[in-house]
């Protein structure tokens, strides 16, 4: 596939494996094995002196056409799909790491990856220092001499903070330290950070590449010396595999990515702004508003804005609750990337099972809400918000 075609083309053309029968739509391959010619193939197949599928483990057909296009829409010059993003994070961590290394990551990143980092990893003697996502000099204040890993997420989960990439990336390959930055938020339609000087990429396809809220899946991009040599040994014996079922869904989720995201943006900062007129709001949260601390990095480094929104409350949780609790279009899930709108309290969710000091570090008070926003109509999302938000204000006036 010319890698000089357009996004739009790439995401419904790259990677294309067609077979005998010609078909014009994506196969798929739900088998568990592969059989071969002869012993002599066999050997070699799995010797890896000749390339091939062997196990649906390691290669599936349907699954390396989600590969490469995944990696066509990044400029990747390879991708691993995985089973999640969160086993997309561990099989980056595994292949780069080792018992005594050392990561230097955001403060403001999803609640789960700082329990892996801190409550997994630590277990096999791997260390964490967290530091503000938007200070390079502080990253590069907090290397130590076993330093292995930069680690972050921009736009950040769900405090919407970003950090220059190429700014960073420059220092970290001065430091010869691989910079890893999840692209969930953004995907490939907004940002790319391998153009920026990332490393590697991470994303959680069961966000926005799904994009319906269907399957699970995952993926880490970058050079074929990262992703080929240290991250698919991991892959291959630790099995966090992608099914090719959800694979052939992704692909999928890949066709109508840009579009749905460069809609779901316009509605997003739509609504942000919306938001930013309410007497019940204190704080809006979105890269696309002139009031956001790094309006003008994000209009430099993103291609768009952004399809998620931070805000908070004039209160606490019983009043982010209310609004919550008030929403009858709006989804209460942490999922986010769907065509359906969805809301929820990061405090007592995504971030739940951190400590009150993590999350404060990372920004999260009681009083936020994050709102992914989906494909329903502007004014029904309003009116949804403005049910609760209305509330608060009558109390307050009260």
């Amino acid at each position: 596939m010319n890698p000089d075609y357009s996004l739009d083309t790439l995401a419904v053309r790259a990677g294309i494996e067609r077979s005998q029968f010609q078909e014009h739509a994506e196969a798929l391959y739900l088998t568990s094995s592969f059989v071969f010619h002869s012993a002599a193939e066999a050997a070699a197949r799995f010797s890896g002196q000749e390339p091939g599928n062997i196990y649906s483990r390691f290669t599936n057909p349907t699954v390396t056409m989600f590969e490469q296009r995944l990696a066509a829409l990044e400029g990747a010059e390879a991708c691993l799909a995985t089973a999640s993003g969160m086993a997309a994070i561990l099989a980056a961590c595994m292949g780069l790491l080792k018992a005594g290394d050392h990561i230097v990551a955001s403060r403001s990143i999803f609640g789960a990856t700082i329990i892996l980092f801190n409550n997994l990893l630590a277990r096999f003697g791997v260390s964490t220092t967290y530091v503000e996502l938007a200070d390079v000099d502080a990253w590069m204040a907090a290397v130590q001499p076993n330093t292995r890993m930069f680690y972050l997420e921009t736009p950040a989960n769900p405090t919407m903070e970003l950090v220059d990439i190429a700014a960073l990336a420059q220092r970290t390959r001065a430091a010869g330290i691989p910079l890893v930055v999840d692209n969930c938020f953004c995907t490939p339609v907004l940002q790319r950070p391998l153009a920026l000087g990332a490393d590697l990429v991470i994303h959680s396809a069961t966000k926005f590449i799904d994009g319906q809220g269907r399957v699970l899946g995952g993926a880490v991009l970058g050079p074929a010396a990262l992703v080929r040599d240290k991250v698919l040994p991991v892959l291959r014996s630790a099995g966090p595999t992608l099914s090719a079922f959800n694979a052939w869904v992704l692909l999928k989720g890949l066709e109508t990515l840009k579009l749905r995201v460069e809609a779901q943006c316009a509605s997003a900062l739509a609504l942000a702004q919306w938001l930013q007129q309410h007497p019940a709001v204190s704080r809006v949260l979105h890269p696309g508003l002139p009031s956001h601390p790094q309006f003008e990095l994000a209009a430099r480094q993103q291609r768009g804005s952004s399809a998620v929104i931070a805000f908070n409350v004039h209160g606490g949780r019983a009043q982010a609750w209310q609004v919550v609790d008030a929403c009858r279009l709006l989804s209460i899930t942490a999922n986010l990337g769907d065509t359906k709108t969805t809301i929820t309290h990061p405090a007592s969710t995504t971030h739940g099972r951190i400590t009150p000091e993590e999350r404060a570090a990372a920004g999260i008070d009681e009083s936020m809400l994050r709102v992914a926003v989906g494909l329903e109509g502007l004014d029904d999302l309003k009116a949804d918000l403005a049910r609760g938000l209305d509330g608060l204000v009558s109390q307050r006036s009260a």
